[in-house]
């Protein structure tokens, strides 16, 4: 593999995100999906992608492609905590706790209804693979990037198509976030289930929210170039995501021997990077140099690493292999949008002491679709951030993405689920989404009755 095979590997996909962004901008049905223009690129990337007729470049550039997904998503995660201002655990617990309980009860859940699908329907009828089971959290929850992440995982547990069905479960997802969830805004708005303006719950959170606002401390500039450091403080945070791993590996062979090695050997690095980012920010912070990481450059970083990754994803997808999974792909979809749509309408109201749509909606965007959904679906409901759900969405994340939506949890699922067994591991995605349930009803209400 050249170097110059690299660069044009990167043109190539760069061209195809300025089409998509062309595209985008000029047919109004796409712009109205609100599908991004990463998504476009990747589709229009199938027309001379690798396993199409139409191929234009060589074997060496379609190689790149295949490969660049698993080294951006580290980059992506590495990105979540770098240049975030870190708050105590009390403040986070005060904003976030019921919306992370929401959040683990829809993912959970999704491991839950995609082990029943597998149980009663798949496996009878079908025969599939029981790893599966976890496309749905992988798809929905994790999106596009994880499950690019997740694809040498599931090849090495057996599972070869598992890359491509997760890329096709997550495409899924971010059309019925869309539809579905700007369906639910409508129906909320007419049966006056959002917060109304001038409710004094929605003023009393702005009002707070004007209290709480302060002027970031200014430091003076560090003589390296911002956008350079920022890149090395990524590099220092996916190192140490490297050492969580080979750390990870050894403790396996000493207490599982070769077999526990090569099962840890399974657990992809992004993850461990997102664990590497919070150690650096944490770093940072107890020098008392936070300002070194910027948080618009890391955001940036991150957008700029997502939407390569999903491009070279979705160009290089492999159609036959969906084409031999389209009825297990198919059902676990369905079975996923129907737990998903369940849990907002009918647990969300019991879960959240006030403006439960606002809160729930933005949940089942990111849990459908991309935090990016979840964030539209937000503002289509809550358009003046009256309700304080934007807050506790955000502080959300650092609770939540550690863990589900391409965190530890769906890292090691695959890896649990072949140890364990299916049946068992049904069991325990049962458990986890009841204790996610009795955890929410536990914080709503000391509220509803003081």
């Amino acid at each position: 593999m050249k170097v110059f095979d690299v660069l044009i590997g990167f043109v190539a996909l760069s061209l195809l995100l300025l089409l998509a962004a062309s595209l985008r901008n000029r047919v109004g049905w796409l712009r109205r999906l609100g599908l991004p223009e990463a998504l476009i690129a990747g589709a229009l990337g199938l027309l001379i992608g690798p396993f199409s007729p139409l191929r234009i470049f060589p074997e060496q550039v379609y190689t790149i492609w295949s490969q660049i997904p698993g080294a951006l998503i580290s980059v992506v995660f590495a990105t979540l905590f770098l240049g975030q201002a870190l708050p105590s655990r009390a403040v986070i617990w005060q904003r976030a706790a019921s919306q992370t309980a929401f959040g683990m009860v829809l993912g959970f859940g999704q491991y839950l209804v995609g082990g029943l699908a597998m149980l009663l329907v798949l496996q009878p009828l079908l025969g599939v693979n029981p790893l599966m089971a976890c496309l749905i959290e992988v798809g929905f929850e994790g999106g596009h990037g994880t499950a690019a992440g997740m694809g040498p995982t599931f090849r090495s547990l057996g599972l070869a198509s598992g890359e491509a069905l997760g890329l096709a479960m997550a495409t899924v997802g971010v059309l019925a976030a869309v539809l579905i969830g700007s369906s639910l805004v409508v129906i909320g708005r007419r049966r006056q289930w959002l917060l109304a303006a001038g409710d004094p719950d929605a003023e009393a959170v702005l009002e707070a929210r004007r209290l709480e606002e302060r002027k970031r401390p200014v430091h003076p500039s560090p003589t390296l170039d911002s956008l350079t450091l920022n890149l090395a403080l990524i590099g220092g945070a996916v190192g140490l995501g490297v050492l969580l791993k080979h750390a990870l590996v050894l403790l396996g062979g000493w207490f599982g021997g070769d077999g526990g090695s090569r099962l840890l050997e399974a657990v992809p690095l992004f993850p461990l990077a997102m664990v590497g980012g919070l150690l650096v920010q944490q770093l940072l912070q107890w020098q008392r140099q936070p300002q070194l990481a910027s948080v618009e450059q890391q955001q940036s970083i991150g957008s700029l690493a997502m939407d390569v990754l999903i491009t070279a994803a979705m160009a290089s997808l492999n159609l036959n292999l969906l084409a031999e999974a389209w009825l297990p792909l198919l059902v676990l979809a369905v079975v996923g949008l129907a737990w998903n749509v369940a849990a907002f309408l009918w647990l969300a109201p019991r879960l959240f002491a006030d403006s439960w749509f606002e809160r729930a909606i933005a949940d089942f965007g990111q849990g459908t679709g991309v935090t990016a959904t979840g964030l539209l679906l937000l503002r289509m409901a809550d358009p003046y951030a009256r309700s304080g759900a934007l807050e506790a969405f955000s502080f959300k994340q650092l609770v939540f993405e550690p863990f589900l939506g391409g965190g530890l949890v769906t890292a090691f699922a695959p890896i649990a689920l072949q140890a364990m067994g299916l049946p068992l591991w049904t069991a325990l995605a049962l458990g986890l989404t009841l204790a996610s349930l009795l955890f929410g009803r536990s914080l709503v209400r000391p509220r509803a009755g003081s």
